[in-house]
């Protein structure tokens, strides 16, 4: 990641300077500006930095793990106000709780500010560097192809927390570009695939070569099968989903899904995780605090990092649906070594409950104080084996080709084959469940059960004696659109049910 964000500061001066260049009637010899800037490579190399700095702050908050994790049945907050308002479904559109507590990284607010902010840096990308003067073409295309795959991410994470958003797909040139209306979710989705059809069009192809936290043709496919997935659009997720599966360019499951969250693997699991956020725990890298918070409190097993707070475990419930032979379930455990050798009992794991369980798979025993290195998975080969198996279903019900898929992962886990002879609906169910244990802790669960409209059956029964009453409604399939973005842009409305 430091190679991405080395140059982030620089960049930031440029943004902020951009919306005003316009009234600049003299030449400015202290900053950057529109005019001056994009003339070399190393200018586009800059403002593309700009764009995945915003990446960086939605996963460094995190809020793009917190928000939807939170929310769903897999894992819990230690109960402090601000942080706990997702599990309690206690929010409001002004987030008081959070802003009032310092929290505004963790929430919603957060995922709005950072993926506008990236959509408008990559809108000039896309804008500028076409006419910029680089002598390496493949990487002038390979640059809009990064800037096209973004901005998609961006809408997309918008779309699945908000429902109807803004779109943005041009450069913000005066302060009347500041207020647009929301468009139907149907036409985001129409943008979002738009924008993949050009990052496939312009990325390379996956190679052990690339620049890590680069995304490639393969990445911009598992990303179009997965919004697909979510638009319901199942042949369109089918294919761009075989896409990715049948590419001859080296990707694939992990033999060891330990593997796959393992720091000193990183560089042989890129074949699975085929977009990460790369943490670093380097000078000028960038991390996350994830890890500070998975791990026990006061930093006391040093196999979970070196510093941690014992801020969020998993549900003791979603531990026990695991199959004991389940390797996934490594990745979490009920007890660990402290820092004299001795084994600590679940019982003594956190002072909030006496059944805490530990989640593993963002721990790093070599971390420099609460800087990690352990990549956080965005785009795994695992998730679109799964999304295929799932649009193979919707379309065709379980076929033989829908059980090969999910069987895939399930075999990976060292679980026998799936039940043969399930209904279309019953494996669809299975698959979702398979979903769960895969990619739990990974920001992605909330969405499974918001997008199959699940989420008021499922969360009412997700509780434990921390959280004991968990009432959800059906306003909560979105967040509430941050009042203040609302108040300011008077032609942006409030999602209906939020009113």
């Amino acid at each position: 990641m430091q190679k991405i964000f080395f140059r982030y500061s620089i960049v930031s001066l440029f943004t902020l300077c951009c919306f005003s260049c316009s009234k600049l009637e003299e030449t400015p010899y202290s900053s950057i500006y529109t005019e001056n800037f994009y003339q070399t490579a190393e200018d586009a190399e800059a403002a593309l930095a700009a764009v995945y700095n915003e990446l960086a702050d939605l996963y460094s908050g995190p809020s793009a793990l917190l928000v939807p994790d939170f929310s769903a049945d897999q894992v819990y907050p230690r109960p402090v106000v601000g942080r706990d308002t997702y599990t309690l479904f206690s929010f409001d559109p002004q987030y008081s709780a959070v802003v009032s507590y310092s929290r505004a990284n963790e929430s919603p607010i957060d995922i709005w500010n950072n993926c506008y902010t990236g959509i408008e840096n990559a809108n000039w990308v896309l804008l500028k560097v076409p006419n910029t003067k680089m002598s390496n073409e493949a990487r002038k295309k390979a640059i809009l192809g990064e800037a096209y795959f973004l901005r998609a991410f961006f809408h997309w994470f918008l779309t699945k927390n908000f429902g109807d958003v803004v779109i943005r797909i041009k450069a913000s040139q005066s302060i009347d570009d500041a207020y647009v209306g929301k468009s139907p979710k149907a036409d985001v989705y129409k943008q979002i695939f738009e924008d993949l059809d050009s990052a496939e069009a312009n990325l390379p192809d996956y190679s052990g070569a690339l620049i890590k936290g680069r995304p490639c043709k393969e990445a911009a496919a598992a990303l179009y099968a997965k919004a697909a997935l979510y638009n319901e659009n199942w042949a369109v997720s089918l294919r761009e989903a075989q896409k990715v599966l049948n590419s001859a360019n080296g990707i694939g499951l992990m033999d060891n899904v330990m593997d796959v969250y393992d720091a000193t693997r990183e560089d042989a699991a890129r074949k699975e995780n085929l977009w990460a956020f790369e943490a670093e725990s380097v000078t000028n890298g960038r991390s996350s605090q994830i890890m500070s918070l998975y791990g026990p409190p006061g930093s006391a097993a040093p196999a979970y990092g070196a510093t941690s707070y014992g801020s969020a475990f998993a549900y003791q419930a979603f531990f026990d649906s695991f199959d004991p032979k389940d390797k996934r379930r490594q990745l979490m455990d009920t007890n660990y070594i402290n820092k004299q050798g001795v084994t600590v009992h679940q019982s003594a794991i956190t002072p909030v409950t006496t059944h805490g369980v530990l989640v593993k798979k963002y721990a790093d025993r070599n971390s420099v104080g609460g800087l990690h290195s352990t990549n956080i998975p965005i785009l795994r080969v695992a998730d679109v084996y799964l999304i295929t198996a799932e649009a193979e279903a919707r379309l065709n019900g379980a076929t033989s080709n829908a059980y090969l898929y999910i069987n895939r992962v399930r075999t990976r886990a060292g679980l026998d084959g799936l039940t043969e002879g399930l209904g279309k609906d019953a494996f669809i169910a299975a698959v979702l469940q398979e979903r769960s244990w895969e990619l739990f802790a990974e920001g992605d669960r909330w969405y499974d059960l918001t997008r199959t409209n699940t989420f008021m059956q499922v969360i009412p029964g997700a509780v434990n004696d921390v959280f004991r009453v968990r009432n959800p409604q059906a306003k909560h399939q979105y967040f509430p659109i941050p009042q203040t973005e609302v108040n300011a842009n008077n032609l942006l409305e409030q999602n209906s049910a939020w009113k």
